[in-house]
């Protein structure tokens, strides 16, 4: 609307500008005399100025035939296209002008005037693999998905755009939540162009979202071989498909095939952690524990993680505490200060009851690095060395705010899970857990200091057996009711104080 209202204003100017010139063209004395031979031309100022513009008109109509008279020769000498060239060369400047203009207009986010330069560029230049990748564009950012699905189909007709309309169609199938739709596109899209990263990334997450791992390690293996995927990382992923491919034929009931798969899964990757603890039950199943054991014990040497620890005691269920520990040394000799590897060690000794070994292998985790795991061993390893009950509930208090430790963690999103996965339940993406802290804004609790404070408080202090200390003078009154809001930490503490009461009295 401006835009318009300023050409009208400038067009006004204009002329307004051409009649006070030329009025003052004819009240100018003098003029311009032109001699030719015996001929003299004499012209006034306005007459010079029209004799001007007609001559720069002529020369621009003299380089036109001229231009012609040269297209006509390279015609008659067999190019066949020289005359059409010559009459397309306005044509062309013109469409392409235009197509300049409706990519800068889509990428300034002007989806209207994008389409219709498109459209004008069309009409000009006759070239549809490049006036519809705009269209479809500028169709989707407008929100017209009827006319951007009417321009992809039309990309689909010519081999060159072909690829480009069947990925636009499979992005709208996704936005639509039609995967099956989308699957059956992303394949025909990545059969045409199996380097496009991006294609093969969501062919493979919709293969995994369906389960179809088999197919998923045969689209990775496609994206490894045309060098759309490194080759460390694709052993990496293929074995976590391998891994999952484990998992449903052991749901099959194909024990034989599962244990197989299994073990090519560990193979891969030895440090992926759900693969070795499958792997050692398959070779548990074989009676095979010397090799569940070795497979074990390389994970653990990768990332000691409790997992493998758990796996590792089910190799000899029924043996005693003490050769149990014996048996363990395998895997606690490895990463000796790791905390995982102290809370194994103090872990162990608390089922063997022996607290002062235990206390001195948890060391001072529960200072340097408090967690709610290493909380609680320091609770239960207090509780066995006859440490009051107050310090015990001091500890379990202090591990109902403290950190989680180590979670199965999206490194893409941050998102904690229970526990591992192929595939983030929060971004979707594809093998991105890692078992690390999380950030202290995905565990904090909110007020989490202040609780931890009320629910720690003040050593109690038994009072004088003669005096009588009613609720309304105790300061501490308040530790009770906290007591019962939490029974499940802080347990037996209304009972005992209940207990205390008739012996005041009765003192």
């Amino acid at each position: 609307m401006i835009w318009s209202l300023f050409k009208i204003i400038l067009f006004v100017v204009l002329i307004g500008a051409a009649t006070v010139g030329a009025a003052y063209l004819l009240e100018t004395d003098g003029g311009i005399r032109i001699d030719v031979g015996a001929t003299e031309f004499n012209l006034g100022a306005l007459q010079a100025v029209i004799a001007l513009i007609v001559l720069v008109f002529a020369l621009w109509v003299l380089l036109k035939l001229v231009g012609l008279i040269v297209a006509t020769v390279r015609f008659l000498n067999g190019d066949e296209t020289a005359i059409s060239r010559h009459f397309d060369r306005n044509r062309e400047r013109k469409g392409y002008a235009a197509l300049a203009e409706g990519m800068m207009a889509l990428a300034s986010g002007e989806e209207r005037t994008a389409m219709t330069n498109a459209a004008r560029a069309e009409r000009y230049l006759r070239r549809p693999e490049l006036t519809n990748l705009i269209t479809a564009q500028a169709a989707e950012m407008a929100g017209d998905r009827k006319k951007a699905t009417e321009v992809y189909k039309r990309l689909l007709t010519d081999e060159r755009t072909k690829f480009v309309g069947v990925r636009g169609l499979m992005k709208q199938k996704l936005e639509e939540g039609d995967t099956e739709t989308a699957m059956k596109l992303a394949e025909k899209a990545f059969a045409l162009k199996p380097q496009h990263a991006e294609t093969g990334d969501v062919l493979l997450a919709l293969q995994a979202t369906q389960n179809d791992w088999h197919g998923a390690r045969e689209t990775l293996g496609t994206k490894v071989r045309h060098g759309a995927l490194p080759k460390d990382v694709g052993k990496r992923r293929d074995a976590v498909l391998a891994l999952q491919e484990a998992k449903g034929v052991f749901e099959e009931g194909n024990s034989i095939r599962a244990r197989e798969a299994a073990i090519e899964a560990n193979q891969k990757s030895p440090d992926l952690i759900p693969a070795a603890i499958l792997a050692a039950r398959a070779y548990l199943e074989q009676e095979n524990p010397r090799y569940a054991a070795r497979v074990l014990s390389k994970a653990w040497k990768a990332s000691p993680h409790p997992d493998l620890a758990a796996a590792y005691a089910e190799i000899k269920p029924d043996e005693s505490s003490a050769e149990r520990i014996k048996r363990f040394r395998t895997l606690t000799k490895a990463h000796p200060d790791h905390p995982e590897t102290k809370m194994l060690l103090a872990e162990l000794h608390v089922a063997a009851q022996e607290w002062d070994k235990a206390k001195a292998a948890l060391g001072d985790l529960a200072t340097e690095h408090p967690t709610q795991r290493v909380l609680t061993l320091e609770a239960a390893i207090e509780r066995g060395q006859g440490a009051p009950d107050s310090d015990i509930r001091a500890l379990l208090a202090k591990a109902v705010v403290a950190p989680r430790g180590p979670q199965w963690v999206c490194d893409k999103c941050n998102h904690i899970h229970g526990d591992w996965t192929p595939i983030c339940g929060n971004c979707g993406a594809f093998d991105t857990l890692a078992w690390r802290e999380p950030e202290a804004s995905d565990v904090r609790m909110p007020g989490g200091a202040g609780m931890d404070a009320l629910l720690v408080g003040a050593p109690d202090i038994a009072p004088e057996p003669e005096t009588v200390v009613s609720a309304e003078e105790d300061p501490a009154e308040p530790i009770p009711e906290v007591a019962e809001a939490s029974d499940d930490v802080i347990e037996g503490e209304a009972s005992d104080a209940d207990e205390e009461e008739p012996a005041k009295t009765t003192g």
